[in-house]
């Protein structure tokens, strides 16, 4: 049985926890108190290092919060995912992205690994196929959402692991000028097109891949089937398009939880079949983390729990993550998607309105680029931002001085702000006590980057199961797509009966001639 967070005594205690004690928390004191703090508060999981020390925590907080989540019914939640429950409400959908990386011979909730795997093996074996076809240079991935930001976040944050001589490319917003800009530097003759769409029905993707089988044919191409894939479920649209090669998914995958299926495969065609099982191994490892662990030792869990207490009692609205390492750039933008998606909710699971907040807004760049641009915020801003640092400690490159300069920005930042500096005029006065979570990966590789991946999925499945919400609809993106449908022709009509003041005005303002 699960409950509300907030019909639960825990919540009743944090609450006055808060107010008699927490919210005074200093994390100076915590640490000149005690001196082993940081070995109370580090976590070690699969891949991933975790340095929770320097958050607004003390024991007491994180007893209340593991009370909280045992009296809300966590395990019980998770192990329904697990079990391959319908626990996606508002669909009628079991929640299985786990079973894309689970092991072949395992035995599944539904009976479905099989087809997982039967579907694995043909994605990875054409994947080999075209890494060996000298001719095939480019790869261009058409899709949105989930289709576009995971698989584009992985092949870059990969990039050591690419294989010479291919270049990858990313088409998801449906402005021309993206797809145009990719298509100037191709020849047909050299390139894959990947049309990434479920229902072989997205607008925006839909509008590329026809621009982009127009390109094809205008310039030269020939053979739509020899140069188009398509990941998709709905073989006969793919086919009337001209494509025979798919590769499908099930209805228990969602958008943003896709890139362990066939939506993956500009990242098999990246990292090669070996690589991506890699992938997938680093992934399936945290899996059995979090559905094994204790509570109290489990990563995730920790992770949601102290996002609860943040957003619920302190009251912070925003969390920033700064990636140390380049090659992660489109991770935030990844991650937005996947929290703001999935817990961006104003209900209960039964519907009725939420007396609290929910996700809070997740934004960041890369460091040392951040520090030259938000970080004044974070050290001396009116609002305290939550910020995730996430460090590599082996480089992929040899270049001399650079890794220790990168190392030592994160590990001085986040000192920074804890400690603060204090000075009487004010304009150089760090008040300093601003949290912080430092994760280490030993390498960046396929197999670390799978796992820390899946440590974010579940820690969100954390956060969402606690606020009782259905992490795994998006219904909010979909009023816009059904008004765009009928503004569209009203473009070129120029009616705008109907409209809103607003809209009409700004539909006649942009309209063409």
């Amino acid at each position: 049985m699960t409950v509300r967070c907030d019909h639960t005594p825990a919540w009743q205690e944090l609450g006055k926890h808060f107010e008699t004690s927490a919210k005074r928390f200093d994390l100076r004191e915590a640490f000149g108190a005690d001196g082993k703090r940081f070995e109370r508060f580090n976590q070690s999981a699969p891949q991933v290092f975790a340095d929770l020390s320097k958050n607004l925590v003390d024991a007491r907080a994180e007893e209340l919060l593991l009370t909280l989540a045992r009296q809300s019914g966590l395990k019980a939640r998770i192990d329904a995912m697990f079990a391959g429950e319908r626990i996606n409400a508002t669909e009628d959908r079991a929640v299985m992205h786990y079973l894309l990386r689970s092991p072949k011979g395992r035995q599944g909730p539904t009976g479905e690994l099989a087809q997982v795997h039967e579907t694995l093996d043909a994605m990875l074996a054409f994947a080999e196929r075209v890494r060996r076809d000298h001719t095939i240079t480019d790869v261009v991935n058409i899709g949105i959402g989930g289709s576009d930001l995971g698989p584009q976040m992985a092949v870059l944050a990969l990039d050591e692991f690419v294989a010479p001589g291919k270049h990858f490319h990313f088409v998801s917003n449906v402005d021309g000028h993206e797809l145009d800009g990719v298509l100037k530097g191709l020849a047909p003759e050299h390139t894959l097109f990947l049309i990434a769409s479920k229902t072989f029905t997205t607008a925006e993707t839909m509008a590329n891949a026809r621009s982009a089988k127009r390109w094809f044919e205008q310039s030269g191409g020939t053979d739509i089937a020899g140069h188009f894939a398509a990941l998709t479920t709905n073989v006969e649209a793919a086919r009337e398009f001209g494509i025979s090669t798919t590769f499908g998914f099930w209805d228990w995958v969602g958008g943003r939880y896709s890139m362990w299926s066939a939506i993956g495969l500009p990242i098999a065609l990246a990292i090669g079949a070996e690589g991506f099982r890699a992938f997938l191994a680093g992934a399936h490892a945290m899996d059995e983390h979090f559905r094994t662990s204790p509570l109290e030792q489990n990563l995730p869990v920790r992770l949601g729990l102290l996002d609860v207490w943040y957003r619920n009692f302190h009251r912070f609205t925003s969390r920033s993550i700064a990636p140390y390492h380049s090659a992660l750039k489109r991770l935030p933008a990844y991650l937005q998607q996947l929290e703001m998606e999935s817990n961006g909710k104003q209900v209960d699971l039964d519907g009725q309105l939420l007396p609290y907040g929910t996700s809070p807004v997740l934004w960041g760049e890369p460091g040392t680029n951040g520090q030259h641009a938000y970080f004044q915020m974070l050290h001396q801003g009116t609002d305290v931002v939550p910020l995730e640092f996430l460090a590599v400690r082996d480089a992929a490159h040899d270049l001399p001085g650079h890794h220790p300069k990168l190392l030592a920005n994160a590990l001085a930042q986040a000192q920074a702000l804890m400690q603060g500096k204090k000075d009487a005029g004010g304009h150089r006065n760090f008040p300093g006590n601003r949290p912080s979570t430092f994760f280490v990966l030993e390498r960046l590789t396929p197999e670390s980057l799978g796992a820390f991946i899946a440590m974010y999925e579940h820690r969100v499945f954390t956060s969402g199961a606690l606020w009782g919400i259905n992490s795994f609809d998006q219904w909010g993106v979909e009023l816009g797509k059904v008004l765009a449908k009928d503004i569209e022709p009203r473009l070129t009509s120029g009616d705008v009966a109907g409209l809103d003041a607003s809209t009409a005005g700004l539909l006649q303002r942009l309209r063409q001639g």
